[in-house]
């Protein structure tokens, strides 16, 4: 019955917004601005009949443009067509390698007269656009709002599925919630709430967590005691006070026999770091003397122990043994994962469960009871079930209003608090307050309210109309931006008193929020699917050509990239050293691969790059070389692309239907490069205009392979051509060339991660309206050398985020 109320609420709820999003019809065209010196303009259009009239005119239309259909003496007629021109002429793409430019002084005037009568006609006719009315948390917004709000770290991937990018980030136009959708945001608050609150669970619950099967387990875990090797530690959160078992699986071969074990181990079961036991674990021999672990030597691994309910710490792990620096000194560096992963020179942790409580003693006091209780019913003497006079439900009010203005991340009304009231009172007359708190909760987290981030145009505003945002509306933007989570208590005080929107507090909350710990989403959200480490997870470079690969390494990758970035928005430095910085981050593991000597351990610090300058920057990390390759061979195409999309901001058009593959490597015998390949590619009509803008960048990166080891010749055995160019640019040689070529022109990259910030800033594609605010952002970032914080102050006080375009006017149909 209760589900049902809640589908119901959530629901209605859904309709009512829904019914008030305005339809839409086609946009007007924007009035023009003042036409540009008549001079000026005819030396313009001299320029664009010469050069770019050739291909882009209405017979042939190529990239979509026809610029003699338009008018360069009136820009503002369509600034959406000369913003796509402007783009391709500031990364130098456009006149194509091959064809006919304007010397550098001409074409750098066009460019600025250009940008100049966009800019002038953005101020006059300001655009910012118009974000999704109605926009679902994605999923990481979600499990950072449940952080946030109740003290809970849930993984919410059990809970909730994945979600779809747009424009290369997820929390682009995430709309609707279809009925099996709205059942896994149901039964996900209902255990979230149920946790929080701590309420009595009908039995004793399980969890399992298994480690990847290419995870080497012979250095020490982040977590774990000093003096350790291999294993997990595990952040569970004990629902109650009671009993829970831990058990700890090893790992095994495909015989079921205990991978490893030739001589006794000992297994360390660890609560918040302390002792729990130690098991030895010891092998079996069979009659001729040989050692061998049947299934059966694992089972006692497990313990039961009375532990207090909240977050904890579990580990699993092998105190080190005496010979093992000896074994593995003995083995090639990660050669025991042969091209099977198989076999272990050592025992390793499988997988862990934890299963409770057995015996629960109830809630006890953990950090979400605190954060939820801000108050206590007076009870009647001798009766602990009544309260005084009707307390209880003042009380439970003033904690059903705290919570729903913070989810809700805005004032409430008794609108608002009404409806879970009611589901307080129900919940509350056959289970007790704490009953009844728990179902206003789950009731507040399948609210639209909560779930959808929801912006509403001004009543009286006239449509499409550009109008600023409210200071709460702000306040909820600039906390998904900078933290992909919700605002907290001051940053929505602030906006409650109206205070947000002055440039000052403005810019002192920018800065306060870059400084707490919750700004890390900035590295592990936006960097993380903007440089496409997301996509290292589901990496698997072929096991025969690179048996060195492992989780260890997979992992190590992505740390460096993030430790990277979080360095730069930590130490504000200027984001160009993304591309320069002569320092990385390196465990032992990594450093062996790059081949950096005298680094030890398993934890990362920061490591000079002055005598391996070809690592420096993103172009080196091993992350971005891995996912831009092929399981078997590098592609320049990917890399090339990466290059275009993500440091230039021109990404090549999709490939068209039926692409012939890539000639096969041997050719009357012998091995062709590379390069011989991706030449016999471009002698493809279909594949050569876009090739040619791709394959020069990709292969200037060459002399890293697949998994992003350094090397001096290519799989046809012979020494490696790195030589490349840039659009528009001259050619150099090797990655350091292409680091300079790019460098030379840090507005161009500067530019293009403004425009990735923006788009996850505003949940929407960036197209032509918005690139007068690109430009006047990377403009003010120079100033003080490009610094991070430069950045998005600029975009937090551009009118692209502090305003918003209304809807279109209704068509009423008589």
């Amino acid at each position: 019955m209760t589900k049902r109320r809640l589908v119901a609420a959530a629901a209605c709820t859904l309709l009512a917004f829904s019914a008030a999003v305005p339809a839409a019809f086609d946009p007007q065209q924007p009035s023009s601005a003042a036409a540009a010196v008549a001079s000026a303009a005819s030396a313009e259009r001299a320029l664009v009949e010469k050069y770019c009239v050739g291909c882009h005119n209405s017979r042939l239309k190529t990239g979509g443009l026809a610029l003699d259909a338009v008018s360069v003496e009136r820009i503002d007629d369509n600034p959406d067509v000369w913003e796509k021109a402007v783009r391709k002429l500031r990364a130098g793409a456009m006149p194509p390698a091959g064809s006919p430019r304007p010397d550098a002084r001409a074409y750098a005037g066009l460019l600025t007269s250009l940008e100049t009568a966009l800019d002038r006609h953005a101020a006059i006719h300001p655009d910012p656009g118009r974000t999704d009315p109605f926009r679902r948390l994605n999923r990481t917004e979600y499990q950072n709002a449940i952080r946030d709000l109740l003290a809970l770290d849930v993984d919410v991937a059990d809970l909730l599925p994945s979600d779809d990018a747009s424009y290369g980030f997820d929390n682009v136009s995430v709309a609707g919630l279809s009925p099996t959708l709205m059942e896994r945001y149901l039964s996900a608050a209902q255990k979230i709430s149920r946790l929080a609150v701590g309420s009595p669970l009908p039995r004793p619950v399980g969890r399992v967590v298994v480690l990847p099967p290419d995870l080497t387990q012979e250095g020490r875990i982040d977590g774990l005691p000093l003096g350790t090797r291999g294993g997990v530690a595990v952040d569970h959160t004990f629902p109650n006070d009671g009993e829970y078992r831990i058990q700890v699986r090893l790992s095994r071969d495909r015989n079921e026999n205990v991978e490893g074990l030739t001589e006794p181990h000992q297994l360390e079961i660890t609560l918040d770091g302390q002792r729990l036991q130690v098991f030895t674990i010891t092998p079996n021999r069979n009659r001729s003397g040989a050692y061998y672990a049947d299934e059966g030597v694992d089972q006692g691994l497990d313990v039961r122990m009375r532990v207090g309910s909240g977050p904890h710490v579990v580990g699993a792990t092998f105190l080190r043994n005496n010979s093992a620096l000896i074994e593995t000194e003995r083995q090639p560096y990660q050669s025991h994962f042969n091209m099977d992963r198989h076999p272990r020179v050592q025992p390793a942790v499988h997988s862990v469960s934890i299963e409770g409580p057995f015996d629960p003693k109830g809630p006890g006091e953990t950090p979400s009871r605190a954060r939820i209780f801000v108050c206590r019913p007076d009870v009647v003497p001798g009766a602990p079930g009544r309260a005084v006079g009707g307390d209880d439900v003042r009380c439970a009010r003033r904690i059903i209003s705290a919570f729903a203005r913070r989810a809700y991340r805005r004032p409430v009304g008794d609108g608002d608090i009404a409806p879970l009231v009611r589901f307080y009172t129900d919940a509350r007359r056959s289970g007790g307050f704490e009953a009844g708190v728990e179902m206003a909760l789950r009731a507040t987290l399948t609210s639209p309210e909560f779930l959808f981030r929801i912006e509403r145009d001004p009543q009286g505003v006239a449509p499409r109309t550009a109008y600023r945002l409210s200071d709460v509306a702000l306040a909820s933007r600039l906390a998904f931006f900078l933290w992909s989570s919700v605002p907290d208590e001051e940053l929505l005080a602030v906006a409650e008193r109206g205070e947000l929107g002055r440039p000052p507090v403005l810019e002192r909350q920018v800065r306060r929020m870059l400084a707490d710990p919750r700004a890390e989403a900035l590295t592990t959200n936006f960097a993380a699917q903007w440089l496409y480490l997301r996509n290292l997870a589901s990496v698997t470079p072929d096991g025969r050509l690179f048996p060195d690969f492992d989780e260890n390494l997979r992992q190590a990758f992505r740390r460096e990239t993030e430790l990277l970035f979080g360095s730069i928005v930590d130490e504000d430095r200027s984001v160009t050293e993304l591309l320069s910085a002569d320092y990385t981050f390196l465990n032992e593991r990594l450093a062996k691969h790059y081949g950096v000597p005298n680094v030890y351990g398993d934890r990362f610090r920061r490591v000079s790059l002055r005598d391996q300058s070809e690592r420096a920057g993103l172009l080196g990390h091993g992350s971005i070389l891995t996912v831009t390759s092929y399981a078997t061979r590098t592609s320049p195409v990917r890399r090339g692309k990466w290059i275009l999309e993500n440091i230039l901001g021109t990404p090549p058009p999709p490939p068209p239907p039926n692409v012939p593959p890539l000639a096969d490597p041997k050719t009357d015998g012998r091995r062709l490069t590379m390069r011989e390949r991706m030449v016999e590619h471009r002698s493809n009509p279909q594949c050569a205009s876009c090739h040619q803008l791709m394959d020069p960048a990709g292969l200037s990166m060459e002399n890293f392979d697949a998994i992003g080891r350094w090397r001096t010749r290519g799989e046809a055995g012979s020494a490696i051509d790195a030589s490349g160019s840039l659009p528009g640019g001259a050619r150099f040689d090797g990655v350091n060339g292409l680091r300079q070529a790019l460098l030379a022109r840090p507005d161009v990259f500067v530019g293009t991660m403004t425009e990735k910030l923006l788009t996850f800033a505003l949940g929407r594609g960036v197209d032509g309206r918005d690139g007068p605010v690109v430009r006047a952002i990377v403009r003010d970032a120079a100033r003080s050398e490009y610094r991070f914080s430069a950045l998005i102050l600029g975009i937090a006080n551009s009118s692209a985020f502090q305003m918003r375009r209304s809807a279109e006017q209704r068509v009423v149909s008589r």
